[in-house]
């Protein structure tokens, strides 16, 4: 800890601060507020803030999107616009801060210009995505159509798509 550097250490901070908040809008506040539940969520929260380079952003983000499924589920939460937005922003910016510490030393010494600019384009990649996920709902939503519905069909697609490109491309490599 004597060895830590600011800036590697705000990135860790940076991940659990985006960690505890989506698991604050994913799962029910009635289990958040019991104090040996909100411990062992805290406890998957840091997780990846000790160990980036391991599974622990991606066990994180697993038990978020499993609040999410209790609390709509289970709880019956109605599922609104302004948490989905919060839960893949949170959930993108916990994973891109996490990929950023693990290729980050404790004792780098870093300019404050890297983790800036990084922030940046992901902030980016997020108003980017927040803008066509809301175009595609108003687009599904005029068509007739059940808007969840034909969102998941085309998100599938585009996921096939991706996919399947993705592919060629490392085979011709």
């Amino acid at each position: 800890m004597r060895r830590a550097t600011a800036v590697p250490f705000i990135v860790r901070c940076g991940i659990l601060v985006t960690g505890l908040l989506a698991f604050g809008v994913a799962w029910p506040i009635e289990l958040l507020s019991s104090p040996r539940f909100f411990l062992t969520v805290a406890c998957v929260a840091f997780w990846p803030v000790v160990a980036p380079r391991g599974r622990g952003g991606t066990v994180a983000a697993l038990v978020v999107i499993a609040g999410w499924l209790v609390d709509t589920s289970a709880f019956g939460s109605p599922v609104t616009l302004w948490r989905v937005l919060a839960l893949s922003t949170l959930l993108y910016l916990a994973h891109t801060l996490t990929a950023l510490a693990a290729v980050l030393p404790y004792d780098a010494i870093v300019n404050f210009d890297v983790p800036g600019l990084w922030l940046v384009r992901s902030l980016a990649v997020v108003v980017i995505s927040a803008v066509v996920i809301i175009l595609a709902l108003g687009l599904t939503a005029d068509l007739g159509g059940d808007p969840f519905e034909l969102a998941t069909v085309v998100g599938l697609a585009a996921a096939a798509a991706v996919t399947m490109v993705l592919s060629r491309l490392t085979r011709r490599e």
